[in-house]
């Protein structure tokens, strides 16, 4: 698929030649079916998995491994993200999905035969490794095939690849994790894989590399970095998680340092301070994703293990987040003519806020547990009004040669602040196990982390808006989802 692009007066580029024609026309269909069945794929592992693992730490044992299920996931795609963003603007789309798709498969596989947590941990940091091709291949792909007019479209359109498993995967999860074994959930998604694959492979291999660019950089220089970034936010983790002050001080102060480091090279300049722009946007957007995984990754925990709901219930309320925050980013798509990304950014986070603090009471046994499906459901539609925008934003402000580095920066903050808000919280439960002998202080504490860290968000989405230059009245809806 040849893409030719018309230079801004600002330097950067516009994308495709807009031909009139639509997402689903001849030379366009293939490409959009392929993405949304990719996404479709993530989506049911993503939720499949955090209603199952209640179920699995039943049976493995070592509940303070909780958390690193789900982080050592995170700190995979740390380093699939970075590499993934080098290849793309030098040699394309196509060899780093493939590759990225064999990882996770192997991933699956591992995670589905695995005897201890251990080796689930193991099995998931590779599947995280695989997924983590997968953000920066579509945003890339959308930059660089379709024109800006259908941006908000496809996004959209991507977002509904979250319905179907938001509808069905959560119980769907349940039922098979409580009837046949949990180890199914892993390994019944490979059928799954290899049908994606096999559309969207010949897809994304026709999207070729951006324009030359002296600031492209290659494996050779990222993936150290992307190595110290996994290391150090791993050294971080371990420390809180460990329960021994020593290894707190020591190992947080280096784990934190290593990883600030190498990520101030890795993103772009200023984003660490919130720069206006592209750097706050790449910024908040780990911040969000922070505050909202700290609390959905353990939702299944809260309502199974401490208040008692079974699994297949449980997922409910993941459904709910899911269908929720598709519904977000279906209203900003809309309205995107009319207001700019930055207004829904902000609009977003105060939702966001309102929704994990409500979601509160849930853990108290005077309440219903049911109240969780409507407190999780506003947490996803803030989620849905926020999350897309700040890619859409990064994607007006980087040149058409650097759509993949930036993008690549966007999704590592992105899984950066998963792993830390998934890892923050996990580690303030595994400390109210060793001390109480049940999660519930430590998801009171972790959850109001979450809150204290979205308002951080809330009040530095103020310098997303260029001042020299006007906000582009566009909007987009997620890749990646909830």
């Amino acid at each position: 698929m040849s893409v030719s692009q018309d230079p801004e007066p600002s330097g950067h580029t516009s994308g495709p030649v807009d031909d009139g024609r639509g997402l689903w026309t001849a030379g366009r269909r293939n490409l959009t079916a392929g993405l949304v069945l990719t996404v479709t794929l993530v989506a049911f592992e993503a939720l499949a998995v955090s209603t199952i693992m209640p179920i699995v730490a039943r049976e493995l044992g070592n509940l303070e491994l909780y958390g690193w299920v789900f982080t050592s996931f995170m700190l995979g795609s740390l380093i699939g993200i970075v590499v993934v963003g080098g290849i793309i603007d030098r040699r394309g789309l196509g060899l780093p999905f493939a590759v990225g798709i064999a990882l996770f498969a192997v991933g699956l596989i591992i995670g589905g035969l695995a005897p201890s947590m251990e080796v689930l941990v193991a099995g998931r940091f590779l599947q995280g490794l695989g997924a983590g091709t997968v953000p920066p291949i579509a945003y890339v792909a959308i930059g660089r095939s379709l024109p800006e007019r259908l941006r908000p479209q496809m996004f959209a359109t991507l977002s509904t690849a979250w319905v179907l498993p938001g509808v069905l995967g959560p119980a769907l999860a349940g039922a098979v994790g409580e009837s046949i074994g949990w180890r199914w959930v892993f390994l019944g998604l490979l059928p799954l894989i290899a049908i994606a694959a096999g559309i969207a492979y010949p897809q994304v291999r026709r999207v070729g590399p951006g324009a030359p660019s002296a600031a492209a950089a290659t494996l050779r220089e990222r993936l150290p970095l992307a190595l110290v970034v996994a290391v150090g936010t791993g050294l971080l983790l371990g420390g809180l998680t460990s329960g021994d002050p020593v290894l707190l001080v020591v190992l947080g102060t280096i784990g934190a340092a290593l990883a600030i480091l190498a990520l101030r090279q890795l993103t772009p300049p200023g984003t660490l301070r919130a720069a206006r722009g592209m750097p706050a946007a790449v910024l908040i957007r780990g911040i969000i994703t922070f505050a909202f995984f700290a609390v959905d990754a353990y939702i299944a925990l809260a309502l199974v293990e401490w208040r008692g709901l079974s699994a297949t219930a449980a997922g409910i309320s993941l459904t709910a987040a899911t269908l929720t925050w598709t519904t977000g980013s279906w209203i900003q798509a809309r309205l995107s003519t009319r207001y700019p990304p930055e207004r829904f950014v902000q609009a977003g986070i105060a939702v966001l806020i309102a929704g994990l603090t409500t979601f509160l009471v849930v853990l108290y046994p005077q309440f219903s547990p049911w109240l969780a499906i409507p407190t999780v459901g506003l947490a996803g539609l803030g989620m849905g009004l926020a999350y897309s925008p700040l890619a859409l934003i990064v994607l007006r402000e980087a040149s058409g040669a650097e759509q993949g580095r930036a993008s690549s920066a966007l999704s590592l903050t992105d899984s950066l602040g998963t792993a830390l808000g998934t890892g923050i919280t996990g580690a303030a439960v595994a400390a109210a196990v060793r001390d109480a002998g049940t999660p519930f202080r430590g998801l009171f504490v972790g959850f109001l982390v979450a809150i204290a860290v979205a308002t951080l968000g809330l009040i530095l989405s103020s310098r997303l808006r260029v001042a020299e230059r006007p906000a582009t009245a566009a909007g987009a809806v997620p890749v990646t989802g909830p």
